[in-house]
């Protein structure tokens, strides 16, 4: 008996008579081109984990000598009460995360450097977005875990912790922040001429912006000059609602914030804050579009 194999459409094969490879979308090509540079990053960081450890030492030393300095502040001194420490927590927190996504701009600069940008831009990759979209996942998901972090190491001190219902605020805040700061930094990235330049910008801004804002000390206690700066810095909107959350009848409803031109409750915080990340992105994205093309 003979056996005879079922007859295959000629026009299901493809050339030499294979069959044709399904096509890949081109969202599965972007993704999978963004996990490959995210993983690269990563893989730097590991390498040379001095980043992770020096974006938790510094602000732990902060919480822990400023904390210590002002541990027999007078009862009352504080808004709200409490201690000293507690109130730093939410500014350390802040600066963690602020200072992380400030240096977002430096491993694409030494990309730039070492001619490593440009081999990427060569490359047969479906979108360079891809190369923005893995550095904005490396410095979220690095920035996060350097806080998250300093919370645990605060809340082991004996300065509190957020409540529940806080904590999501937490991450949302710092997100909308980390957002904002790293677009402008791969701004920075993209039009200064060197990374000496980019460290000279990140180390004029970083310290002022600190002591500009409620970080270190309320609003009551600022001359009005510098009360006014600090209610428009966006560490500020950051820090008060993330303060607030340490309470235990934390509602986005209630005022963190008086300043000279009004009262802000967390909604409004989180409304500028999210304003600011998204204004950010419009304004650079035309810029990486050119230096990407």
């Amino acid at each position: 008996m003979t056996i005879t194999s079922p007859s295959v459409p000629s026009e299901s094969l493809g050339t030499g008579g294979h069959r044709p490879l399904p096509e890949v979308s081109a969202t599965s090509e972007i993704v999978q081109e963004t996990l490959a540079l995210t993983r690269r990053l990563f893989l730097q960081l590991i390498r040379r984990p001095s980043t992770l450890v020096a974006g938790i030492l510094q602000p732990l030393i902060w919480l822990i000598l400023f904390g210590a300095l002002f541990a027999h502040a007078p009862e009352g001194l504080l808004p709200g009460g409490g201690s000293y420490g507690r109130f730093l927590g939410a500014g350390v927190i802040v600066f963690t995360a602020f200072s992380a996504a400030l240096n977002a701009g430096l491993p694409v600069m030494f990309d730039r450097e070492f001619g490593f940008l440009n081999r990427l831009l060569v490359a047969p990759l479906r979108s360079r977005s891809s190369i923005v979209l893995a550095s904005v996942i490396y410095i979220t998901l690095l920035s996060l875990i350097q806080s998250v972090s300093i919370i645990i190491a605060a809340g082991l001190l004996g300065y509190g912790w957020p409540s529940p219902s806080g904590l999501l605020i937490v991450v949302l805040v710092l997100s909308l922040l980390i957002f904002a700061v790293t677009a402008l930094s791969l701004a920075l990235a993209f039009s200064l001429p060197g990374h000496i330049e980019l460290i000279a910008v990140i180390f004029i801004s970083n310290l002022p912006l600190l002591f500009a804002s409620t970080a270190l000390a309320p609003l009551s206690f600022m001359p009005n000059w510098l009360s006014w700066l600090a209610s428009i810095n966006p560490l500020t909107f950051a820090i008060e609602p993330i303060r607030a959350s340490y309470s235990n009848n934390f509602h986005l409803t209630d005022v963190v914030l008086n300043a000279p031109y009004g009262s802000l409750n967390s909604l409004a915080c989180i409304a500028i804050l999210a304003s600011l990340a998204l204004f950010l992105f419009l304004a650079v994205t035309p810029l990486l579009d050119r230096r990407l093309n």
